[in-house]
């Protein structure tokens, strides 16, 4: 229906564009080859396909589904930091102590000129725990509630 949600679009549309910059800043740092695009164009129409009918059957379901996604990623991420942080000198990754994050990080996350690849996924880190809790939260939101998330 056309009526107002309130703002849960908006909430929503502005985390894809946050998880669209994470895709693009990580394909500045390693450019994949076609095929490695097209199996990731492959299984996003899957996943995507199959997330629209579980999304039209039970909202709820699945933004506590993609909560629990997030939370993985945050371990995932911590893991990645806590990896980079005792990683020996001269290794690949602990030279992401020093490298710099791309220009599109940068200017995404403020992380100034000399923001680093270790900056970078902190900041990603704490998307993705922003994103977890917003999914959490929305899921148990009523139909027809205003979005309590968003101001």
């Amino acid at each position: 229906n056309m009526a107002r949600d309130g703002g849960m679009l908006n909430m929503f549309l502005e985390e894809a564009n946050n998880e669209r910059m994470h895709l693009l800043t990580f394909i500045r740092m390693k450019d994949p080859g076609y095929i490695f695009r097209a199996t990731v164009i492959g299984g996003q129409f899957v996943f995507g396909t199959s997330f629209l009918v579980s999304y039209i059957l039970s909202p709820a379901f699945c933004h506590r589904f993609v909560g629990y996604i997030e939370e993985e990623a945050c371990s995932t991420y911590t893991k990645i930091i806590e990896a980079i942080e005792t990683a020996e000198e001269g290794t690949d990754l602990g030279k992401w102590r020093t490298e710099h994050a791309p220009k599109i990080a940068k200017g995404y996350w403020h992380l100034g000129e000399n923001g680093t690849v270790l900056d970078l996924m902190k900041a990603v880190r704490a998307d993705e725990a922003e994103h977890r809790d917003v999914n959490h939260a929305v899921s148990g939101v009523a139909y027809d509630t205003v979005n309590p998330l968003y101001d």
